[in-house]
């Protein structure tokens, strides 16, 4: 599989499906499955019984899984494409717009 261009903590722009033009920050990155967890975006209603952590049990809504392919990056507030080079021998993400490094 291809290395991730979104990390977590990233700021991120739903491009496709239901939460179109949503933006929000990246909690969880699954690398395995190739999906993102966006804050604030893809909400699903849970169920749970109630346990030791959650006394009271009930309706829970929480984010849902997006694919990968759905968002992208937020540079300056703009969205853009992710690349990679090398800064000396080092590996460095670039914003494909303005050629900025991003970390």
């Amino acid at each position: 599989m291809a290395t991730m261009k979104i990390k977590k903590g990233d700021m991120v722009k739903v491009i496709a499906g239901k939460d179109i033009n949503s933006e929000g920050k990246v909690i969880a990155v699954n690398r395995k499955d190739g999906t993102v967890l966006v804050e604030g975006v893809n909400m699903v209603t849970k169920h749970t019984k109630p346990s030791m952590q959650n006394q009271q049990g009930g309706i829970v809504h929480q984010e849902g899984p997006i694919d990968i392919s759905n968002v992208m990056y937020l540079h300056n507030g703009k969205p853009t494409r992710v690349g990679f080079k090398m800064d000396g021998d080092k590996k460095v993400r670039f914003a494909k717009s303005t050629g900025e490094v991003i970390d």
